[in-house]
């Protein structure tokens, strides 16, 4: 709306100032002036608004959109020169040397450049501003819920380790399950308080998950995770990834003698983490909306912590359901 706005003043404003046009040339040629300039100004605004920034300003390659901008000046100027020149012999009058046009086309892409820039760096201004206001406030939320549910650690830790030491030593299997609950617990409640957590630690909380899962199911699933990566201290926002894992085990298929498989690929390096979660289904069960409830939150932290820095797709096909996340961490 607001881009329909901005051309429709822009637009009827030079129609007005090129009134004069009628009678001298008719018609024809106001319509020209209009739809030529107009569409020139609209290339390269857009040119800088939608490939330029992106492309180059945002990732600090100063130099190469210092030339993009200039390059977008120049066949401005050229063009509404030739057509300047064309329409002044058109008219009957002597028409100025080509480059005597170049001052006045030039500040006029420059100023409709300049201000369409200063309105887009205003909007985006405004929309990162209402962004941090909701995540302040479903932060705030989060941390209500929280204290709501939340017992006392301590005397969960303590418990847990009066539970360890009941169990015989030669029992190692309930007891290396008893570490793994407490490292989860002791993750989720002391060290996700921040807004970001080393890849690493997120990657182990999610095997002490999966080894769970494992001691959960029977030999009929096939269950694999593999991490492979240079993440060094590269960080990630705590339980980020965990929703996907979490889906693949609660909808994986229950066949008798069939494949029961969910599959956990995570791979990166510092600038970059890529997530694929695969698991079969079962088409006898009804089937999920939008991969639940879990992957719809999934989203909306996505949006709140990672605008335009996240894609998420996902495949619901007829035998597996194939998700993908692939997080920028850092320019």
């Amino acid at each position: 709306m607001d881009h329909v706005l901005f051309w429709v003043v822009t637009i009827g404003f030079h129609i007005y100032t090129a009134a004069y046009l009628v009678g001298l040339a008719g018609w024809w040629h106001l319509l020209l002036e209009v739809v030529l300039r107009n569409g020139l100004l609209a290339l390269i605004i857009y040119a800088n608004l939608e490939y330029l920034i992106p492309v180059y300003a945002y990732h600090k390659k100063f130099y190469s959109y210092l030339a993009g901008i200039l390059v977008c000046f120049l066949f401005y100027v050229l063009v509404k020169n030739t057509h300047d020149v064309f329409l002044t012999v058109y008219t009957g009058k002597t028409a100025l040397p080509f480059w005597q046009y170049s001052f006045y086309n030039f500040s006029i892409a420059l100023f409709y450049m300049a201000f369409s820039l200063a309105l887009q760096l205003s909007k985006e201004w405004y929309f990162q501003r209402e962004r941090l206001r909701m995540m302040e406030v479903e932060k705030l939320h989060t941390e209500l819920e929280y204290l709501k549910a939340q017992i006392n650690p301590h005397f969960l830790f303590n418990s847990l380790n009066t539970i360890f030491f009941q169990i015989e030593k030669t029992n190692m299997t309930a007891r290396e399950t008893l570490s793994k609950f407490s490292d989860m617990l002791r993750y989720q409640l002391y060290e996700c308080n921040g807004d970001l957590i080393s890849v690493e630690r997120e990657i182990q909380y999610l095997r002490n998950y999966v080894d769970l899962q494992r001691l959960r199911k029977d030999d009929k699933y096939s269950i694999d995770l593999k991490a492979t990566g240079t993440w060094n201290d590269a960080q990630v926002a705590p339980l980020m990834l965990m929703p996907l894992v979490e889906n693949a085990f609660k909808y994986v298929s229950h066949f008798p003698g069939g494949d029961n498989r969910v599959s956990i690929q995570i791979t990166g390096d510092l600038r970059e983490l890529a997530v694929q979660v695969v698991n079969t289904k079962d088409t006898r069960v009804a089937p999920r909306t939008a991969g639940g409830i879990g992957l719809r939150n999934l989203r909306r932290r996505l949006e709140l912590q990672y605008p335009g820095r996240h894609t998420l797709e996902i495949d619901d096909g007829k035998t597996v359901f194939d998700v993908r996340l692939t997080l920028q961490l850092g320019l």
